[in-house]
């Protein structure tokens, strides 16, 4: 039996909110496995135990820059240490003026980006020049440029912590500026993981089905109804999780698919970037780190 420690505890209940015993007796009955003492208590407390699993665990921005006809658009996430300096003025304008080269030049990686031009040498000496100044690291994450079929549509949102760009089509004029921009604002609040539901990752489909599954046989009902309650919990997944199957976050009473067809217009597809998503960041005990420093003072 593999020992469960505090630490284990503390990150399964940051990930999931759930409480603190019943984090410990998920990870006990998991053997130690985080992934699998997760999925035990989606089964025992359903969506209450995955809540916080979008939460950022890492700092910075992210930077849009669109061309005059709304046709193009570029977005890049940059990540630093701390909030402190994902506000200072010189990293913010590192990180538009990156938009503007992805924007401009199209590069075809992070690597392809960090050599372009910029100011008196390159992206990559620029950003080591401000590392220096600013006395955190820096890193250029990840970037996307958009060729919109129709219009490009874009949103940020909590302190540039959020971005994105949404290619919609139909009639153009003030109308399709307007549904593209709620278009966006509802991504950044809803967080599709993709536009219809034929696009859904299968190995998040096939886990959605195990969880309801297990759920289902729990509640003790003949097969038949079982399977129908499997089947409807996987639909609900696949409504909630893509943009067409979402209820539009400024209007109850509408699915964005239903919005898009009473305006005649398509999306083609959309990008969102959450700064930090994905990242783990380092912990500290800041009494050790103080412990520590006063053990050297002394020339311990």
């Amino acid at each position: 039996m593999a020992e469960i420690t505090a630490s284990m505890v503390k990150e399964l209940r940051e990930k999931t909110d759930a409480p603190m015993m019943e984090c410990k007796k998920a990870l006990t009955e998991a053997d130690g496995d985080l992934g699998k003492a997760e999925e035990i208590l989606r089964v025992k407390l359903g969506s209450k135990a995955a809540k916080a699993a979008a939460r950022t665990t890492a700092e910075g921005v992210v930077a849009i820059a669109t061309d005059a006809d709304g046709r193009n658009a570029a977005m890049v996430e940059v990540n630093c240490e701390t909030d402190f300096v994902a506000k200072n003025d010189d990293f913010l304008a590192f990180s538009r003026d990156l938009a503007g080269l992805v924007l401009a030049n199209d590069p075809a990686d992070v690597a392809a980006l960090s050599a372009l031009a910029l100011g008196a040498g390159t992206v990559e000496t620029t950003r080591a020049a401000l590392v220096g100044k600013i006395g955190e690291n820096l890193t250029v994450r990840r970037f996307v440029r958009l060729r919109a079929q129709g219009r490009a549509a874009q949103y940020i949102h909590g302190g540039a912590r959020i971005g994105v760009l949404v290619d919609v089509g139909g009639k153009d004029g003030g109308d399709l500026a307007a549904l593209g921009k709620d278009l966006a604002m509802h991504i950044a609040a809803a967080r599709p993981k993709a536009l219809r539901s034929d696009e859904v990752d299968a190995e998040d489909i096939a886990r959605e089905r195990s969880i309801a599954q297990q759920k289902a046989a729990e509640s003790g009902k003949p097969a038949e109804i079982q399977a129908k309650m499997v089947d409807g919990a996987v639909q609900k997944f696949l409504k909630e999780v893509t943009l067409l199957g979402q209820t539009f976050v400024k209007d109850e009473k509408l699915s964005i698919e239903q919005l898009l067809k009473s305006r005649g217009a398509t999306v083609h597809g959309f990008t969102v970037f959450v700064v930090g998503e994905g990242i783990e960041k380092k912990q500290t005990d800041f009494a050790a780190e103080v412990a520590a420093q006063a053990a050297a003072a002394r020339g311990e």
